[in-house]
């Protein structure tokens, strides 16, 4: 009787353990850098066997939209090609697609100024927005409380909002929408979060892709 109350209560234990021992590591590996098909891949979020991952550089420049004119993220061309030509290119397998979840983004209005966001999208691959970078690379408090006349964040996190292609900082892309029904949100090369923006058809911006994977 002895023996099997002492198995059970190692058995009990070893459970318990087994159970902190993964939270633990599943918290350990946001952060972590992946390769997931061509590129690799930093892990913002894990929920439900899903990670949130974004690469880990910009992978080229392009045009957010190939004309100046009011756009938001839902018909933007930048869109279109992540979810189209890029998402069926040789930098991903079947097999990596099929492991690609199609979400739901919320595309808010700008926090600053209003500017309409537009439809929520059915997206495979996507671009962040203005909260999430927030929310993911550090939070000073200036997005919710806006310092005075204030066009863009800096703040003690541009650090680790820089961002680079071929080992040069470089200004990327946000799917939120700018100042200005023709403008789009951005990161500049120093890691400033331009809430304004710039204009649509900037051919110099970064696209940094993010996409939530089946681990």
């Amino acid at each position: 009787m002895k023996t099997k109350t002492l198995t059970f209560v190692t058995i009990f234990i070893m459970l318990i353990l087994g159970s902190c021992s993964d939270k633990k590591t599943t918290d350990d590996r946001i952060g972590e850098i992946i390769q997931f098909g061509a590129y690799p891949w930093r892990i913002l979020d894990i929920q439900a066997g899903r990670a949130l991952v974004v690469s880990e550089n910009i992978l080229e420049y392009r045009y957010y939209h190939t004309s100046l004119t009011d756009i938001t993220y839902a018909d933007c061309s930048l869109r279109a090609y992540l979810n189209g030509e890029f998402y069926n290119s040789n930098a991903f397998s079947d097999a990596d697609r099929a492991r690609i979840v199609q979400v739901t983004n919320v595309n808010e209005d700008n926090q600053w100024f209003e500017t309409y966001g537009g439809a929520n999208t059915q997206d495979r691959i996507f671009l962040l927005s203005i909260a999430e970078v927030v929310k993911y690379f550090g939070d000073s408090g200036q997005l919710a409380n806006r310092p005075s006349d204030a066009l863009f964040i800096e703040d003690q996190f541009n650090s680790n909002r820089i961002a680079t292609f071929n080992e040069r900082a470089s200004f990327l892309w946000l799917r939120s929408p700018g100042l200005i029904t023709h403008s789009a949100s951005r990161m500049s090369y120093a890691g400033d979060l331009i809430v304004s923006g710039d204009y649509v058809d900037s051919d110099n911006g970064g696209v940094r892709p993010a996409l939530w994977l089946n681990l």
